[in-house]
């Protein structure tokens, strides 16, 4: 009977496919593109009519009560026309807890903050316009089902760093719904394409600027991934507090628990996570860090001691839930973390910089981290000491590749630092593309210009790179990165320049010389001739139309940066470059360039060339 003075919530079902990028012409976007039923509006409870009896006059100064209408009923006529089964009985009302009997009660709260400080969700996000963002309207007027359709089909990291960084960017920016489409609905989607993307920060930032009692049960569970992601338990709590949801699984269970403590609850906290215990609800260990979070809001002084025996994997609540009080993982299982956690993990601020420096290769590798963020850690990891440790030793050799002697010291000390960055190397790059831009451009280094200038592209310095225009030899990797970076171009490729590259190209398949062809082809810098021959000679095709294709070639003609970013990402999810081709790279090069993003579309496609 006490789930009838409970009020239950929705369950939002939102369903999309993984896009990720094909080897052919298949269709990548989601079916789905009818406009949903409009649900039937509520009618408004009639309200009660004002009286129509007279207020007698009053002298200044007094305070008159109006007369009622009708004479009070007696006490007895009263007490026949109420309904009393339906109230709880005594031992009910025992058995409630406090929430429970503010709810039977009207007395649950709907909102965290006073009325003046609410917000509109009319445009919801992290970067106005003045601070880099894509415009607000940008998406007002595009269709709700293919803004849907690409949102809820971003279901996995990008494989381009510039990738990344440009969809984070329209992800984060102050934008307006799509006509017909819930701005609450908008705002979970790019919140679960950010914590998809590893972003659990921006992801965090994106939740907060819109008011808990504006929350959605979606937007609940995507808010919730992102605070676990970024160890932030408590922030989670207003959510779970405030919302009604059905849900029921352990996790919220816990979370409810730990809120419950830092309300001032400890007591009813600790007793349901013993019960959760109890009951097996819950892996022994997944409950033991919630009391001992709990445990830390109240008086007492229990001791929770947490046992890692039979634990064979990290999950994101046990990573955050350590981070967050400061308990050690094992050793074997941080070295099994998966690319997503790593990514926490070298966001997380209770890590220090030592540890967290393990995980900024992938964060830089992704689009996590810039340039600068990884010199800061380093610099960080340097101050901290600590001689005898790898990181130690890189910050070293990073601090020599900026003060050395001479240009060949800070070269060899860049290498150093290069070396051992494993699958993740393309992060050390990041990394060292201040330092690269810092040597001289001399014959004596041409021999490591291709990843000095790529490293430097990285960084987006492209004018530092463009220094070595006249060093690299034509058709050398250098070469090609230079062709495709440079801000301005007022020469094609020549069809000679372009044998000499694929000629030299040693790369698998020739991949290097395919996304050379294309990322030329897509910023209008090779003729169509060319563009004919080395497609045959390189067995390619940039042509052929799938929806995802007329999409963002649509949204490109009517000049749409914020829907073409968007369904650029859509098509660049992937865990390593073999899984984007040619044909994608072309038309999500030359998309960005109509849009007024060339200088993101030259960084991808020089990154194309790079990580081939």
């Amino acid at each position: 009977m006490k789930a009838a003075w409970l009020v239950g919530g929705a369950v939002l079902a939102l369903c999309s496919s993984l896009v990720v990028a094909q080897s052919a012409p298949t269709d990548l976007l989601p079916p789905g593109f009818e406009d949903p039923a409009p649900t039937p509006t509520p009618s408004p409870a009639p309200s009660a009519t004002p009286s129509s009896g007279a207020t007698p006059p009053s002298r200044s100064g007094e305070i008159v009560q109006p007369i009622p209408d009708q004479p009070a009923e007696s006490s007895s006529s009263n007490s026949t026309s109420l309904d009393l089964s339906r109230l709880p009985t005594l031992e009910q009302l025992e058995n409630m807890s406090t929430d429970e009997l503010d709810e039977l009660l009207g007395l649950k709260p709907k909102f965290d903050i006073p009325p003046a400080a609410r917000r509109s969700t009319e445009r919801a996000g992290v970067i106005s316009t003045a601070e880099g963002g894509l415009p607000g309207a940008s998406l007002a007027r595009q269709p709700a089902a293919l803004v849907r359709a690409a949102l809820a089909g971003t279901q996995s990291p990008l494989v381009s760093r510039w990738g990344h960084i440009l969809l984070r960017r329209a992800l984060a920016s102050r934008l307006a719904a799509p006509e017909g489409m819930d701005p609450i609905e908008f705002a979970t989607l790019r919140v679960r394409a950010l914590n998809a993307m590893g972003e659990y920060a921006v992801a965090r930032a994106l939740v907060q600027d819109i008011d808990t009692a504006n929350y959605s049960p979606a937007l609940v569970d995507a808010a919730i991934d992102a605070y676990v992601g970024t160890a932030d338990i408590v922030g989670a709590c207003p959510a779970v507090r405030l919302v009604d949801t059905d849900r029921e699984d352990p996790q919220w269970n816990m979370l409810a628990g730990i809120c419950n403590a830092y309300a001032g609850e400890a007591t009813r906290a600790q007793n349901d996570l013993r019960r959760l215990q109890s009951r097996g609800q819950g892996e022994t260990i997944d409950v033991l860090f919630a009391q001992r979070f709990a445990g830390a809001a109240g008086d007492g002084r229990r001791a929770v001691t947490i046992e890692w025996d039979g634990v064979e994997q990290i999950t994101p609540w046990r990573f955050a839930m350590a981070n967050a009080l400061g308990e050690p993982i094992p050793e074997d299982l941080m070295e099994g973390l998966g690319p997503q956690l790593l990514k926490s993990a070298a966001l997380t601020p209770a890590l220090g910089a030592a540890e967290r420096s393990d995980a900024a290769d992938i964060a830089a590798q992704s689009g996590i981290f810039s340039a600068t963020a990884m010199v800061d850690l380093y610099s960080q990891v340097f101050a901290d000491g600590g001689e005898d440790s790898e990181a130690y030793r890189r910050a070293s050799r990073l601090r020599e590749a900026y003060v050395g002697s001479d240009p060949s010291t800070r070269l060899r000390a860049i290498r150093d630092v290069w070396g051992d960055g494993g699958d993740f190397g393309y992060g050390r790059r990041v990394l060292t593309a201040y330092a690269a831009a810092r040597l001289p451009a001399d014959d004596a280094l041409d021999h490591e210009a291709g990843e000095l200038i790529a490293s430097m592209l990285t960084a987006g310095l492209d004018r530092d790179a463009m220094r070595w225009s006249g060093i690299v030899d034509e058709g050398s990797l250098g070469w090609a990165l230079l062709a495709l970076a440079a801000p301005t171009r007022s020469e094609a490729v020549t069809d000679g320049e372009l044998d000499s590259f694929v000629d030299a190209d040693e790369s698998g398949r020739q991949r290097k010389s395919r996304m050379f062809l294309a990322g030329l082809a897509g910023l209008e810098r090779v003729g169509s001739g060319e563009i004919d021959e080395y497609s045959g000679r390189l067995s390619m095709s940039l042509g052929g139309q799938t929806r995802w294709t007329r999409a963002i070639d649509a949204a490109a003609n009517a000049g749409n940066p914020a829907l073409v970013a968007i369904l650029a990402g859509l098509g660049m999810q992937g865990d390593s470059w073999d899984r984007m081709t040619a044909r994608h790279l072309f038309h999500i090069v030359s998309a960005l360039r109509r849009v007024g993003l060339e200088a993101e579309a030259r960084m991808i496609a020089a990154e194309a060339v790079a990580r081939a």
